[in-house]
């Protein structure tokens, strides 16, 4: 994007990193967010690449709030059971690609997921059980 004119002052804008902060369920966050800057209004635009930076700090805020895994121990287990983010998803729910956008901190795991997660980590051979239940929904198709 070229260099954007303010809205309001039709001043020049430069590209820098604020400090914003998010607020959920009396919980906050403060992070540096990527935009548009207007020096003399204090506007701001912000790109669709700038918003994942919200978005992923507001979903890490939720998933802290609400009781939900993180998107690194996402990973962490998923890596523990040996499985790509793909066998994941077909495993343990979500689909082909829920794993990738939990683990970007782009879609919040459901509770039912998180939970999975957390019985999976703590008894990994109950990961047997999926295996054999996947195959015998298989053998009926």
């Amino acid at each position: 994007m070229d260099s954007p004119f303010c809205p309001e002052t039709g001043a020049p804008m430069v590209r820098a990193m604020k400090p914003m902060t998010l607020n959920y369920k009396g919980q906050s966050v403060t992070f540096d967010m990527p935009g548009w800057y207007c020096e003399e209004s204090g506007e701001s635009i912000h790109t669709g690449e700038d918003m994942k930076t919200s978005d992923r700090q507001l979903n890490a805020l939720k998933a802290c709030s609400e009781g939900l895994l993180q998107p690194i121990e996402i990973r962490r287990i998923r890596r523990k059971l040996g499985l790509t983010q793909v066998q994941a998803g077909k495993l343990i729910g979500g689909g082909p690609r829920a794993f990738q956008k939990y683990e970007a901190g782009d879609l919040l795991p459901s509770r039912a997921i998180s939970s999975a997660l957390v019985l999976l980590d703590s008894a990994p051979e109950s990961l047997q059980l999926l295996r054999l239940r996947e195959s015998q929904v298989l053998a009926t198709v």
